[in-house]
């Protein structure tokens, strides 16, 4: 009886581990999308608003998002250099990242 007890408890705390470590593991994925889309769309309103891509540069950055399933939070273009922030849902959660492009600064 005491070795049944014992067994149902180890059951029950390596199934809690591996669902906390899959919860984990399916978080960091998200965060990795995020951070891709955000890349995405970052690049694509830097390209519209450089000319070589037509269209409006947030508008085209809210497009590529999308393509992930990400939602555009922010756009803001400066010149040649975008900066935005983007959304991915994570069950009731979101996981956001932020990206920059545009070319390199000046030299000295």
């Amino acid at each position: 009886m005491a070795g049944t007890t014992v067994s149902v408890g180890v059951l029950a705390v390596s199934a809690t581990i591996a669902t906390g470590l899959a919860l984990a593991g399916f978080a960091s994925a998200t965060s990795v999308r995020a951070a891709g889309a955000a890349d995405a769309a970052a690049l694509a309103a830097a390209d519209t608003a450089s000319g070589l891509v037509s269209g409006i540069a947030c508008e085209r950055a809210a497009d590529i998002a999308a393509e992930v399933g990400a939602t555009l939070g922010d756009c803001q273009v400066d010149g040649l250099i975008a900066t935005v922030e983007v959304s991915l849902a994570f069950g009731p959660l979101f996981a956001s990242a932020r990206a920059r492009a545009g070319p390199p600064p000046a030299g000295p």
